[in-house]
């Protein structure tokens, strides 16, 4: 008989399947979409030909989680309704290490509506037609997959840097789901829900390459470069860490340059509107840097014409007359493909990005520091944990005072460190270390 071996085989293309729930698994779907098979990204709970109880289906869930999240900020009784539904996704400590593989009461239910309902059954069989790799974004979409037979291999990238039980199966060492971790604390946790190591790949999060470059960084370091110059005008963090910029970004006497325009911040709201008030506060504060040229403000409004309008509306009440014309901007589309690529452009003259620790916390691998306003839910209060301990990340102090308290941060190095650490300690490779293990798959023949 002859012997089993591990062979490789060739993949040009993989379905891309995402959902259109926030941004955070659309926007780890959107830098896979040059090997994505069609070149479009599956958006699994809006697509020509959904059955129309998929269609409900994934309409209620969507209903429910713009509810909850916008119900947080409702007085008391919105910190009870959050407190409720985040207690079903919560992430359990990490110590001591211990087995908890037991299914949460949110998978037993989820996978209850894919097998009685037949969840997605259309969709993963119109796929099966072709059965090239499935990589999907979201847990649920790969339950889907594995319960309806799907015959090719199917990939979960993860999109937090710490997970709740509900991503890994009811059934976690049966299965045979390959994971993609984009930190070694979720490669650690998987384990720890029972998946087996060998289906746990440790690549990182997916960044998109128009801010990358290559495999080689090319487009980050000369952005790192240029936004180091602007988040260090004392020279402070130069002075300390001369031989790491010298290494990380070359010879290229950052000490001597001087920026090339005014301090950019972008800060950028949720998935459901969350937040949006902090933009015009920081508008407020830093008005008069605004004012003098100093500085630029970047609201991200995203796909939501309502936050677009709130800010709209606040500015002019402000009656902001900056110098250059364009200091403050709203940056919105009513498209999501869009709203992505006008973003992923943005960054490459932001100097700090401010939001809650969401999926954007990965982005401080881009070199760029983040202020982090209040997380909302279990997931970002661990993307938060995970950035402070990299040192990529910054609490935000009274948003009413950023107009001292960011100057404190400049002159002292502080921001420009955030930025370098990030570009050191974030996985950097996550969408090219994706396309590599789907696209050469091994098999066993």
């Amino acid at each position: 008989m002859r012997k089993k071996h591990d062979s490789i085989k060739k993949y040009e293309k993989a379905w891309v399947v995402s959902m259109d729930m926030g941004y955070g698994h659309q926007r780890a779907a959107y830098p896979l979409r040059d090997f994505a098979e069609g070149g479009d990204i599956i958006c699994a709970d809006n697509y020509k030909g959904m059955p129309a109880s998929d269609r409900e289906t994934w309409k209620q869930q969507r209903d429910f989680y713009n509810k909850v999240s916008r119900a947080k900020k409702l007085p008391i009784i919105g910190d009870i309704v959050f407190g409720v539904f985040d207690k079903f996704q919560e992430i359990k400590p990490f110590y001591p290490k211990r087995n908890l593989s037991r299914p949460s009461l949110q998978g037993i239910g989820t996978y209850a509506m894919i097998k009685n309902k037949k969840w997605g059954k259309d969709l993963i069989d119109k796929l099966a037609k072709k059965p090239i790799p499935i990589i999907t974004t979201f847990f649920v979409l790969a339950y889907m997959a594995e319960e309806h037979g799907y015959p090719g291999s199917i990939y979960l990238t993860v999109t937090d840097a710490d997970i709740s039980r509900a991503w890994a199966p009811i059934q976690p060492s049966q299965s045979g789901i390959r994971y993609l971790a984009p930190t070694n604390r979720a490669y650690e946790r998987l384990q720890m829900y029972g998946i087996r190591k060998e289906n746990i790949h440790m690549t990182g999060f997916p960044l998109p390459c128009e801010n990358t470059g290559s495999d080689k960084l090319s487009v980050l370091r000369k952005d790192l470069g240029r936004r180091i110059i602007a988040l260090d005008p004392k020279k402070q963090f130069m002075s300390r860490y001369s031989d790491v910029l010298e290494k990380n970004i070359g010879k290229t006497n950052l000490r001597k340059r001087k920026p090339d325009k005014p301090l950019t911040i972008m800060f950028a709201v949720g998935g459901a509107g969350a937040q949006r008030e902090i933009g015009v506060e920081i508008i407020k504060s830093v008005r008069q840097h605004i004012q003098d040229g100093l500085m630029r403000v970047i609201l991200v409004a995203g796909t939501h014409r309502d936050v677009r309008d709130y800010f709209k509306e606040s500015i002019n009440k402000l009656n902001i007359d900056d110098k250059t014309g364009d200091c403050v901007d709203i940056l919105y589309s009513s498209n999501k493909d869009e709203y992505f690529e006008k973003f992923n452009n943005a960054l490459h003259a932001t100097d700090i990005l401010w939001t809650k620790p969401s999926e954007l916390s990965f982005y401080c691998a881009l070199g760029i520091p983040i202020i982090m306003s209040e997380p909302i839910g279990s997931q970002e209060k661990f993307n938060r944990k995970w950035l402070i301990s990299i040192g990529a990340g910054i609490d935000q102090e009274d948003v009413r005072h950023s107009n001292e308290w960011i100057v404190d941060w400049l002159e002292s190095g502080r921001l420009a460190e955030a930025a370098m650490q990030g570009f050191l300690e974030a996985p950097k490779h996550g969408t090219y270390n994706i396309r590599e293990i789907v696209t050469k798959q091994k098999e066993k023949t």
